[in-house]
């Protein structure tokens, strides 16, 4: 076992890298506390892995809840089923939520956790590869709303994540290239060596070669400790964490929640950012051909918007994200790979010519 602790003083919290896992199941029993343990999933991860975790927590009073699978359903209707079933099991203080699933479930279960009775503990088991190196790290909860990604939400910090390795055998191509570019992020913000090694092994990442991919999530896993230990609530270097994201979660909002995958919107959000970089005079032109390159060539990843999504509606969508502040979009930029920084001073003609690009993004 790999451990890795967010350093949060009385909150940290380690990250247990595991094969299988039943093979700590001691270790991981220290943070469900004495209290009923309310296990939320969705059908899809219930049917695969959910018998696995009722092993664990045989000598455990257990309640289950199933929501149905889908980025379409991170809303507050899913919140307010699971409040009516915690309130109908009559579940207190004492009661401890585990997240069994991706993003979604992890994102679901910990607003759910942080609000209910005013906080209860929680557990982040991620099943996919996205959630295990980024959304089940950091507290960050929350649903949807119509208008915007993520728009209502609370930080709040599990009691540990277990990140079991075995849970991507499982995944479909289309998942473990969503859950890459979440990784290659990393490279991009501030690691650039991390950036090559992943465009040099990228068959063997594709392929979820056991040693290559435990190095990526390990990789990921500290590099975002590491953030979210020096800024907790995006407060200033956390932002960081948020390269490609204000491109990303406008085009998953406009595309209709669930038609991308978060990963896949990230991808073309990271080619955005690097166009625009490049625009403002900050990344090389080299540079930001690699990126592209590397996304698209290496790891056959998705790196043009959807053609139907226009500038009126990026531009709206941008403005209302919640990174936005005082009226001004802040944006993640990159001044060379493994350097980023923040800014909310863009010239919109520059941005709009980004928005525009299509095929000739980084061209």
């Amino acid at each position: 076992m790999e451990t890795i602790t967010v350093e949060l003083a009385d909150r940290s919290y380690p990250i247990m890298i595991v094969d299988t896992l039943m093979s700590q199941s001691e270790e991981v029993s220290k943070y469900l506390g004495v209290g009923k343990v309310v296990v939320i999933t969705n059908d899809a991860i219930a049917r695969l892995y959910l018998d696995q975790l009722r092993l664990l927590l045989h000598d455990r009073d257990v309640l289950e809840i199933v929501l149905p699978d889908g980025e379409q359903y991170k809303n507050l209707d899913a919140i307010s089923y699971i409040y009516d079933q915690l309130m109908a099991a009559k579940c207190d203080r004492k009661t401890t939520l585990l997240a069994l699933g991706g993003g979604v479930i992890g994102d679901i279960t910990g607003f759910a956790a942080a609000t209910y009775q005013r906080g209860v503990n929680f557990v982040q088991v991620p099943t996919t590869l996205l959630a295990q190196v980024d959304s089940s790290v950091g507290g960050k909860t929350g649903v949807n709303h119509p208008l915007g990604k993520n728009m209502i939400g609370a930080f709040y910090q599990p009691q540990c994540v277990v990140v079991c390795t075995d849970f991507l055998k499982t995944l479909p191509i289309r998942e473990v290239k969503a859950g890459l570019a979440e990784v290659i992020k990393y490279g991009l913000i501030n690691r650039p060596d991390f950036f090559k090694w992943m465009a040099d092994n990228s068959e063997g990442l594709l392929t979820l070669d056991s040693e290559l991919i435990a190095k990526a999530i390990k990789i990921s896993c500290e590099s975002k400790a590491e953030i979210v230990a020096a800024d907790e609530r995006e407060g200033g270097i956390r932002a960081l964490l948020n390269l490609g994201h204000t491109f990303g979660h406008a085009i998953e909002t406009a595309s209709g929640y669930g038609v991308l995958l978060h990963g896949e919107a990230v991808a073309i959000g990271l080619v955005m950012a690097a166009d625009l970089s490049r625009r403002m005079g900050l990344l090389s032109a080299a540079d930001a051909l690699n990126i592209r390159s590397v996304l698209e060539e290496n790891f056959s990843m998705q790196v043009v918007p959807p053609a139907d999504i226009t500038v009126e509606q990026f531009m709206d969508l941008m403005s209302s994200d919640k990174k936005a502040e005082l009226g001004k979009i802040r944006f993640i930029f990159l001044k060379a790979i493994g350097q980023a920084y923040i800014e909310a001073d863009v010239e919109v003609t520059l941005l709009k010519q980004t928005l525009t690009a299509g095929e000739n993004l980084c061209r």
